[in-house]
């Protein structure tokens, strides 16, 4: 690989764009953090790719983006693409900006509301980082989780929950309290 091959850090660019995106699509809406600002974290090569995590105020996401023209394989908006880091495998969707170029995104926090202020959500953005890196992360088989008996279904759905707990299939587990 010689260093013409080699596509600089993109956070500057990354930031230029998701503040633009920001600026022109996003006020307003309610899925926004109004505490969050726009940055670009922790972004280093990674097998032939750029790896950070994009924090914006509507979600947290990892990112891939070309580093090395050579090891890059487009693919079709949308498509995903599965990624093996030491913590497990994980699903990165294709998208394409005209002032980003073709990028990989893997959904961290979508929305991002739960965040009080900035600097947390950029302090989650580089534990998750550093989590991806740690096989102490990665599941096994013991700990997948098992679904109860279809006659338990019924209780768990008469139970309380959040549209996030249904959303997630929560009224799938056991004991929805121990959650952790």
């Amino acid at each position: 690989m010689t260093d013409a091959a080699l596509l600089p850090d993109p956070s500057a660019r990354l930031v230029a764009a998701f503040r633009r995106i920001h600026a022109e699509r996003m006020q307003g809406l309610p899925f926004v953090n109004p505490a969050l600002d726009v940055d670009a974290v922790d972004f280093a090569p990674w097998q032939g790719l750029w790896l950070g995590v994009m924090v914006t105020p509507w979600s947290i996401n990892l990112m891939l983006l070309p580093h090395d023209r050579g090891a890059w394989k487009p693919l079709a908006p949308g498509a995903k693409r599965r990624y093996r880091f030491p913590a497990g495998d994980y699903d990165f969707v294709a998208a394409n900006d005209e002032s980003i170029g073709e990028f990989l995104v893997c959904s961290l926090f979508s929305p991002a509301l739960e965040f009080a202020d900035h600097a947390t959500a950029r302090l989650t953005a580089q534990c998750a980082r550093v989590a991806l890196f740690d096989a102490a992360h990665a599941g096994t088989p013991s700990q997948e989780p098992t679904r109860p008996p279809l006659s338990d279904l019924k209780d768990n759905i008469a139970a309380p929950m959040s549209k996030r707990d249904f959303l997630r299939g929560r009224f799938l587990e056991g004991e929805r309290g121990d959650r952790g």
